[in-house]
């Protein structure tokens, strides 16, 4: 053994030995108040103890000479919190979050690997930027709803942070309703515009038009036009596609329609586009043309509003019908049949027995359309809501709003009405907001594909 391990056996023994004879004395001294034992036994266990006390220290003194130097402290652990700082808004905690705000989600040094946003297990939407360093919600928050959103990043080593937020979205004092026209799973005619109505003036209408989509079976291109500060229209460029699903989607719930007035609920419809079926009727010629399929089927002689009673020019579209209709006026009060509705103010397409031998020839009426009876009862049944009808040749302008007169607006005139100032590209997939100058020229004509400009001015 080395002098090292000799030292140290000789201290341990020495140390033992030390103890043994303390232990010894101890003894002695107190050897007349309790029995003697088996001292002799007890100090060989002492020795034998020490001995492996020794052994040990010798090992120990082995592995220190084999390392050849003293032990190194432990190294620092490396960092494990990510670099990656996620904001989220509305804060947590938030009690009164604006639902028209949505939710953002932002990481600085890091990207974005998982965002959900939750209301009581319904998924909200929204969408990634394209460096995943920034997601939201695609609508509006609905009005008071507890929202969670947890999101996760990583910083540019891998290392992942999640962070959850839990807010709130405030329940509105002064609310307002939508509702819109087309009714559920009904047939349209190819000129109809869907309709939109608020209980409530909207100012901010920008924030209304975002919040809409519709989808349609085939491709169509349109545009929102607002009349008033509380109607809404979508009218197509041209006349719908025959024969198409149409769909809408409004989300309106969390959009504030004017300072603190929210509307509250979301509007989901769907209906259908018919056939074509459109009707030129000429006052000056005294003849209508009808079209179904976009072709001709008919030419019928008619007589229209006499000298004062004039019918106004204009494209317009069928609204009602009944047979008979009850008409009033200031000389006749009498059951009309076969009457299809196209002004608010009475104009009607209708069988006017009476007036069969001016038909073709001369204007007599009190301003509706006159048709033989057998002509008006094929027309009557044909007609749906929403089939163009257009007068011309007469000296009397149509008046805006005398019924659905959407159709005396120009393309041009109809995208001003927009407070976006945006045209709407409709498919199966839903719709988007695109730039007037980015469409392609549209190819309908008229009276087919679409009225003539201008339509509702005199003749």
């Amino acid at each position: 053994m080395s002098g090292l391990r000799i030292a140290s056996l000789r201290q341990a023994f020495g140390m033992v030995t030390t103890k043994r004879l303390h232990t010894v004395k101890t003894n002695r001294d107190t050897r007349r108040r309790r029995p003697a034992g088996p001292s002799r036994r007890h100090g060989r266990a002492l020795l034998a103890a020490a001995a492996a006390v020794a052994l040990a220290l010798a090992a120990s003194a082995c592995s220190a000479s084999t390392s050849g130097s003293a032990s190194s402290p432990a190294p620092s652990p490396s960092p494990t919190l990510s670099a990656a700082h996620i904001t989220i808004s509305p804060r947590n905690g938030l009690r009164q979050a604006k639902p028209n705000h949505g939710i953002t989600v932002t990481v600085r040094d890091g990207t974005l690997t998982s965002v959900t946003a939750r209301t009581g297990g319904d998924a909200v939407g929204g969408e990634l930027d394209s460096a995943s360093t920034s997601w939201q919600s695609r609508w509006t928050l609905s009005s008071g709803t507890q929202y969670v959103i947890r999101a996760t990043a990583v910083d540019a080593d891998g290392r992942s942070i999640t962070k959850v937020s839990r807010f709130r979205t405030l329940t509105p004092d002064t609310t307002t309703s939508v509702q819109i026209f087309e009714g559920h799973n009904v047939t349209y005619g190819v000129g109809m515009p869907v309709m939109l109505t608020f209980s409530k003036p909207v100012e901010d209408k920008k924030a209304v038009e975002k919040a809409l989509v519709l989808t349609s079976s085939r491709p169509v291109v349109g545009a929102w036009h607002w009349d008033g500060d509380q109607a809404l229209l979508f009218r197509p460029r041209a006349y719908w596609p025959q024969n198409i699903k149409v769909s809408f989607v409004g989300h309106f719930d969390g959009v504030q329609t004017s300072p603190g007035v929210y509307a509250t609920h979301t509007i989901h419809q769907q209906w259908s586009i018919g056939r074509s079926l459109i009707v030129v009727a000429s006052a000056s010629d005294h003849h209508l043309q009808l079209y179904e399929d976009r072709k001709l089927i008919a030419t019928w002689p008619i007589s229209t509003g006499r000298p004062g009673k004039e019918t106004p020019n204009g494209t317009y579209l069928s609204i009602e019908k009944a047979n008979p209709q009850h008409m009033v006026g200031p000389d006749y009060d009498i059951q009309v049949p076969y009457s299809v509705r196209f002004t608010w103010s009475g104009d009607f397409i209708h069988a006017a027995p009476w007036s069969v031998g001016s038909q073709g020839y001369a204007n007599v009426s009190h301003g509706c359309v006159n048709l033989a009876p057998d002509h008006a009862q094929t027309y009557y049944e044909m007609s749906i809501p929403g089939d163009p009808v257009t007068v011309t040749g007469s000296p009397k302008a149509g008046s805006w709003g005398d019924g659905y007169t959407i159709w005396f607006l120009s393309w041009t005139d109809l995208v001003k009405g927009s407070a976006l100032h945006k045209a709407v590209r409709v498919g199966p997939d839903g719709s988007t907001l695109v730039r007037p100058s980015a469409l392609k020229k549209s190819k309908a004509k008229a009276p087919l594909g679409r009225p003539k400009p201008d339509n509702a001015a005199s003749s």
